[in-house]
């Protein structure tokens, strides 16, 4: 198959006429004449050797073969508006560009920091950072839609490479009248008869709560679940619940009015990772800064 054969013109009206469900919708928003417009669609189909429409009297409806082509035709897309937005920060001066998705608590604790020393001495290059759970955050390395991601073990890694980015210890918050309060330390078997307040369930840390209870034989008491560890220590201090939050976030959570307790279970002391697609094939930028931010990564790239 000639590849050169597709070109940009006919593959945006493609999508154009996929998302409107119309030949002619698609030819105006594609600016081309309703004719034109047909005869490339009419030869992409020819080239292909299927329909990728349905056509029906109020519309087109794409056929399996389409459904497979326009997601592969969105790909394409995607990586030439992402291509043109590198060289034109190259044009600008900005000699790289690093994809990360992390979970809460890397952004919220850790990376920060990380980012702005790495950034202080590579100031040509670009980070463009997205908050994610866990697992989506490995499904993107593993998918290529980033090129750097943090995550919380154990979540599942198959189809990434990964190393220790940092230790993380949890704790609980209870609103300063809380009975718990007279306590420095718990476990998690001591408070499951107490509401909590949780991030959302695809987290990894909900996640592991469930699994503790689980284990235990309990059923986690769920009162309210929201996006942040700010958030859970407001809901905290606002006598919602209690909430399990990093100990590296408990300062700022007792500024709000809440007490922090440690946690004596292992499943308080959890590790994040960093993970990269193929240590192999890493762009510049991207091996720079699993360096910098991973010394276990660090070493791997050198090898």
């Amino acid at each position: 198959m000639n590849v050169a054969r597709f070109d940009l013109v006919t593959l945006n009206l493609f999508v154009a006429i996929a998302r409107t469900g119309s030949i002619t919708r698609g030819a105006h928003q594609a600016n081309l004449a309703l004719a034109a417009a047909s005869k490339r669609i009419s030869d992409l189909e020819a080239h292909f050797g299927t329909p990728l429409f349905f056509r029906h009297a109020s519309g087109v409806t794409l056929t399996d073969a389409g459904n497979a082509c326009f997601q592969h035709v969105q790909g394409i897309l995607q990586d030439l508006e992402r291509m043109s937005g590198v060289m034109s920060d190259y044009a600008s001066g900005v000699r790289g560009q690093v994809r990360i998705w992390a979970n809460t608590s890397a952004i919220t604790q850790f990376l920060p920091l990380d980012l702005h020393e790495f950034l202080r001495t590579h100031t040509g290059i670009r980070i463009d950072l997205e908050e994610r759970n866990s697992g989506d955050t490995v499904a993107g390395v593993r998918e290529n839609r980033t090129d750097i991601g943090i995550f919380a073990a154990p979540t599942p890694m198959e189809g990434v490479a990964a190393f220790s980015y940092r230790k993380q210890k949890l704790g609980l918050i209870v609103p300063l009248d809380h009975q718990l309060v007279a306590r420095k330390t718990v476990t998690l078997a001591d408070v499951l008869d107490y509401d909590f307040v949780s991030l959302a369930e695809a987290t990894s840390l909900t996640e592991r709560l469930h699994a503790e209870c689980s284990r235990l034989q309990k059923t986690l008491k769920l009162r309210t679940q929201v996006r942040s560890f700010d958030a859970v220590s407001r809901m905290v201090h606002a006598g919602m619940g209690i909430g399990v939050v990093p100990a590296l976030t408990a300062a700022q959570a007792c500024t709000l009015g809440v007490h922090f307790l440690q946690v004596e279970d292992a499943w308080a002391e959890r590790s994040l990772l960093l993970a990269v697609r193929d240590v192999r094939a890493l762009a510049q930028p991207v091996r720079l800064l699993a360096s910098s931010l991973s010394s276990d990564a660090a070493l791997a790239l050198i090898a």
